[in-house]
């Protein structure tokens, strides 16, 4: 006598066990698409944008431009312009050397509006603004 095994029965369909396979490879793929975010610095943060520098020059006994906008964390770079005549660039709490040449920057960290002028032309109207948004 020859005896004949039957055959396992497998349970579910070979749609279902394809679907479960399918899911199973999505679910590895989306694990490690997190795994590589969080190992790469720049791969989470790519609306993360670099300061800028702006410049406001100083020339005619004037700020140019008198006011200007920016981000927090930018900095501003105020260049002299004026064919050697002196100015200086005061904040309530900050200022430059008074000089005829060269430049002064300053980084603002916070948002706000802040005033400044030249002490020695601000009865000319030698006055700027600096708006942190």
């Amino acid at each position: 006598m020859i005896a004949v095994r039957s055959p396992k029965r497998r349970t579910g369909s070979a749609r279902s066990r394809l679907a479960a396979a399918s899911a199973l490879a999505a679910g590895s793929a989306l694990a490690l698409a997190i795994a590589i975010a969080g190992a790469l610095p720049g791969a989470a943060a790519s609306t993360a944008r670099s300061a800028t520098t702006h410049t406001v020059v100083l020339k005619s006994i004037r700020f140019h431009p008198a006011t200007l906008s920016i981000r927090r964390g930018d900095s501003v770079r105020w260049l002299w312009r004026d064919g050697g005549i002196k100015h200086n660039v005061t904040f309530h709490s900050s200022h430059s050397r008074t000089q005829g040449g060269g430049s002064y920057t300053l980084r603002f960290a916070h948002a706000g509006t802040f005033n400044y002028r030249c002490t020695i032309h601000v009865a000319l109207g030698m006055r700027g603004k600096i708006v942190v948004h």
